[in-house]
């Protein structure tokens, strides 16, 4: 049923119906981005960017499709925008672009769904990993199927931290929060996607995930994975954050206080 997406209710919203699509949705688009990338070194009238983005706006126009068949609701996505709305999915089509190009993994489908500022359903599909994991508030997350438990390791020095950096924040800053985690024997990584940097937190494969500006669509559905798998995630919805894009610090509860304490992140909550 379809419903008015800027005036709904809680309990006229049908989740689970939503929660299947969006399974159903991330597999299909994720297969879709990887098909097209089969042809990437065959192009010869455009630049590997170009490509990238014809594969993205190909998927993000299927998820929009599917979902305004299903249930009407709006987007907003990562190639062609969008309003927020009192119930609103948030979609990256392909997050983790050049390792997309470059044949790496470590990409994925990300979709999210806000519903008045809470983040109800998260969905990212690896597609070359088979990795699916999914996260409903209050319900637990789970990758393929598995739930899902931040680390719980007591590794006191031995944190590992992932990182994503962005043009819209200095560089200089970024390399001063990398030198403040590494004088603090917080090692880091970046595997070049901050949706599967997140998922990675939720997974237990690392300790935290942190950008000191993130787009929304990156960033929506793996936050719910690693709350929903027992970790700590800041308000990023907080400071116009669905259209503004934010600071991400996603971590295990044994970890919020030493990054918190970090310069770089004192007034993040």
């Amino acid at each position: 049923m379809t419903v008015d997406s800027n005036r709904t209710d809680f309990a006229s919203i049908d989740f689970d119906g939503r929660r299947r699509l969006a399974i159903d949705l991330a597999v299909e688009a994720g297969r879709l981005a990887r098909n097209m990338r089969q042809g990437l070194g065959a192009i010869e009238s455009k630049s590997s960017i170009d490509f990238c983005t014809a594969a993205d706006l190909a998927v993000e126009n299927l998820v929009r499709q599917r979902i305004a068949d299903a249930f009407g609701d709006p987007v907003i996505g990562e190639e062609a925008g969008g309003d927020p709305a009192d119930l609103v999915w948030v979609v990256d089509p392909i997050d983790g672009t050049t390792n997309y190009i470059h044949g790496t993994t470590n990409w994925c489908v990300s979709l999210a769904l806000v519903h008045r500022g809470e983040i109800e359903l998260g969905v990212i599909y690896a597609p070359d990993l088979d990795q699916l994991f999914v996260a409903r508030r209050g319900e637990g997350a789970t990758m393929n199927g598995r739930p899902l438990r931040t680390s719980g390791l007591r590794h006191g020095g031995g944190a590992v931290v992932e990182m994503g950096w962005s043009a819209r924040r200095p560089l200089a800053l970024s390399l001063d929060l990398i030198s403040a985690m590494i004088a603090n024997t917080i090692e880091f990584r970046r595997c070049g996607s901050g949706a599967m940097g997140l998922a990675n937190v939720a997974l237990g494969i690392s300790d935290g995930y942190i950008e000191l500006h993130i787009n929304a669509w990156d960033a929506l559905a793996g936050l719910l994975l690693v709350r929903e798998a027992g970790g700590w995630v800041n308000d990023f919805l907080a400071n116009d954050g669905l259209r503004q894009g934010n600071t991400v610090v996603a971590c295990t509860a044994e970890l919020t206080d030493r990054l918190l304490a970090l310069e770089a992140l004192r007034t993040v909550r």
